[in-house]
């Protein structure tokens, strides 16, 4: 059984240059077309998993680029598609320049209960470093227009380490952002990753990477948020009571979870797969109902697979890791709580403060 549905729409309207994740313009691709595909295979898929969804997690790209009549169409599908009664979250990412009064509307009479808005930062150099297509007022402005429609839970995305970003800029950020109380906030430490263009600018030396810098950004957040009551329950992620991210939290335990849409993900009793990274080519196949040819790079998620990925991914929750799941390096945690990275108590390790700024390096040691 099956009850993590994510859903991915590649669509968006402007590619940023760090963003690592399946996505491109619309072009030539109809966006009624790749809807009536996702909907046929979430269909499909149910007629051969047994699905009793918790948590729906609807990203991309730009899920809000879609226009009304397709988002009305996408989202109103879903809940015909699946038992809407188990849902206990579902979200929707969004970007401020793609949506409005109406749009949010349409989100929060389907049923959707988070909305997860990508402002990354409220300074305008910062933004534009970023490639972002908003301004700050037009961030606060979406915000509002979001709030106004009482979901239950309001989240906000923001990045530090942004090329030129300086540790006021940041403080600033924060401080703005506090001043909004969203109900959740994520603060990512940008990562340069492979096929991305940011990615080409640090090998040719135009941009730096700086773990020391990065160290005092990501402190700045964690004494600023936590300061103003957020608990800090995954290494990026800062809720109010009541507010975390059920989704997310799944991932981070190793749930199964079906990835449904363009470029998605899905884990299942220890086999992976993703769908094939191409809209025009996932819409042929679907009309098709050509389930199977969908699927690329499989891979089977062995006992060892399984104990490596819960150790880079609990260990950066609050939760931490169960001690028996370390089996032959638990000789290496006397060493670690020496070091003061981690405290060990009811038999799970948790990163101290002084690990969370190096979780990586902890979570390799312990592989």
């Amino acid at each position: 059984m099956v009850k993590h549905l994510y859903i991915h729409v590649p669509f968006c309207h402007r590619i940023c240059p760090y963003c690592s994740f399946y996505k491109h313009t619309f072009g030539n691709i109809n966006q009624s077309e790749l809807v009536d595909s996702v909907l046929n295979e979430i269909s499909i898929r149910s007629q051969k998993i047994e699905l009793k969804i918790d948590t729906i997690y609807l990203g991309g790209g730009t899920p809000t680029a879609l226009s009304p009549k397709n988002l009305e169409t996408l989202l109103a599908g879903i809940n015909r598609t699946i038992n809407p009664s188990n849902l206990i979250e579902w979200v929707i990412e969004a970007n401020p320049s793609t949506f409005d009064l109406n749009k949010a509307k349409i989100i929060r009479n389907n049923g959707v209960t988070r909305v997860s808005l990508g402002i990354q930062s409220w300074d305008p150099s910062t933004l534009k470093t970023l490639g972002r297509d908003h301004t700050p007022d037009e961030a606060e402005e979406g915000f509002e227009i979001l709030r106004s429609c009482k979901f239950k839970s309001l989240n906000i995305d923001l990045m530090f380490s942004v090329p030129g970003q300086s540790l006021e800029t940041w403080t600033s950020d924060l401080h703005r952002t506090l001043k909004i109380k969203p109900d959740h906030i994520s603060a990512y430490n940008l990562n340069y990753e492979e096929d991305t263009e940011y990615f080409e600018k640090l090998k040719n030396g135009d941009f730096n990477e700086n773990p020391e810098k990065d160290g005092k950004l990501f402190k700045l957040a964690m004494e600023a948020l936590r300061g103003s009551g957020y608990e800090h329950y995954e290494i990026s992620n800062y809720a109010l009571p009541g507010h975390q991210s059920e989704h997310n939290k799944a991932y981070w335990s190793g749930a199964d979870y079906l990835g449904i849409g363009p470029g998605a993900f899905s884990t299942i009793q220890g086999k992976r797969w993703r769908n094939v990274a191409d809209t025009g080519k996932y819409i042929k196949l679907l009309k098709l109902r050509k389930i199977d040819q969908i699927e690329t790079e499989r891979e089977i998620i062995d006992a060892s697979s399984f104990r490596t990925e819960r150790i880079a991914l609990e260990l950066r929750t609050s939760r931490g890791i169960s001690f028996d799941t370390l089996g032959e390096t638990k000789n290496r945690v006397p060493d670690l709580e020496t070091e003061g990275l981690i405290n060990r108590h009811d038999n799970r390790i948790r990163l101290t403060d002084k690990g969370k700024m190096v979780a990586d390096s902890v979570a390799t040691h312990l592989l």
